[in-house]
């Protein structure tokens, strides 16, 4: 079968889209596939690579609006190549035009991974092109059942949707061989971008004596919430490490006697983060939202479930949570056993090429 994922970029650009782009893409490789990635090079020229056995174009881009490349050679190859099956990452309003007016796939496939949230004005323009982009899509993958319910986007078409949750490496992701027996410690893991409510983390933490905090990642809000942790007077407490290598990741998990997600909008649509959390035996603490964070991790099983914007409420579950550790222990538990059962890599690999079996993709 010839795939064909279509995106705006590809590693090295760091993103959880890309991330999943390049393990489906690779694992697809593994199976006997013939899968080509294209994506946008942040310069202006074309280049095409082989990358551990992924044909990998990155068309030339011209500028970039909103987030999104400008390319005239993206669509061009849209309109060149003629997979068996095209994968398309949304939201990405360049490639789901291009694939809609110029693409020769015999089957097209839209992952949904987020609603466009923050870009109002862009949905006057989006809108009605991401409405007809789906009505013709062959099938619509959805990673929780709870963005399905909730996507004002996904309702009109919802006999089209399929749930594939995102899969995390749980052989990498483990827990620690003893716990962790450090100063109360939370962890946070993300990109630092508005909608993932460090800043509620920190005015919660203000309220928690005594306990400190992890912050892995980089992004655009760093330095305006560095600058909160000094005015709140937790710059002794809170450690902002920035990008961290792969290698060290699972030692932070390791280090840590919860994680936080603390999103304030749908624009967080699953969390990849707490599964590699729950992987590690971590209890999380996480926001309702409308996504899928909620239905990750279930509330008073695998940890806890606050509303968003709410520092007291964060506080409170946080506290409890860290004066109980017979119940971290039990909800770590049962985190490692859901991620075991719904959320390994291979389960969700095997779960995306089913779909394109049924959409109609050759052997």
């Amino acid at each position: 079968m010839h795939i064909l994922h279509l995106y705006k970029d590809y590693p090295p650009i760091l993103g959880g889209i890309e991330n999943h782009i390049q393990v489906l893409a690779e694992a697809q490789v593994r199976a006997g596939h013939r899968v080509t990635v294209l994506v946008c090079d942040p310069g202006p020229r074309t280049t095409v690579r082989q990358e551990n056995g992924v044909t990998v174009i990155r068309a030339g881009r011209l500028a970039t609006a909103a987030s999104m490349p400008l390319s005239l050679s993206q669509p061009l190859w849209v309109a060149r190549l003629r997979p068996d099956v095209v994968h398309v990452h949304s939201p990405y309003p360049l490639g789901e035009l291009a694939n809609d007016l110029l693409g020769r796939a015999r089957a097209t496939v839209i992952t949904h991974h987020s609603d466009v949230v923050r870009q109002r004005g862009w949905l006057r323009l989006y809108g009605p092109l991401l409405r007809r982009v789906l009505a013709h899509a062959d099938r619509i993958i959805a990673t929780s059942p709870r963005y399905i319910e909730t996507s004002p986007w996904l309702g009109p078409v919802r006999e089209k949707c399929t749930v594939v949750p995102l899969g995390v490496d749980h052989r990498r992701f483990v827990p620690p061989p003893t716990p962790y027996d450090g100063p109360p410690t939370l962890l946070f893991v993300g990109k630092l971008r508005y909608y993932k409510g460090v800043d509620t983390l920190l005015e919660a933490l203000a309220e928690l004596p005594g306990v400190y905090l992890e912050v892995v990642g980089e992004g655009p809000m760093g330095d305006e919430w560095a600058a909160r942790a000094a005015r709140l007077g937790l710059s002794d407490r809170v450690r902002f490490r920035g990008e961290v290598p792969d290698a060290d990741l699972p030692g932070y998990y390791h280090r840590a006697h919860l994680f936080v997600l603390p999103a304030n909008a749908r624009a967080e649509a699953f969390g990849t983060v707490l599964l590699e959390a729950m992987a590690s035996g971590l209890p999380c603490v996480t926001t309702e939202v409308g996504s899928g964070t909620s239905w990750v991790v279930q509330d008073g099983v695998t940890g806890r479930v606050v509303p968003p914007r709410d520092p007291q409420a964060l506080a409170t579950a946080i506290r409890q949570l860290l004066d109980r550790p017979d119940l971290r222990v039990e909800m770590g538990r049962a985190g490692r056993a859901r991620v075991e059962a719904e959320f390994t890599q291979e389960r969700m690999i095997a779960r995306v090429e089913a779909v394109y079996r049924e959409v109609g993709g050759r052997s």
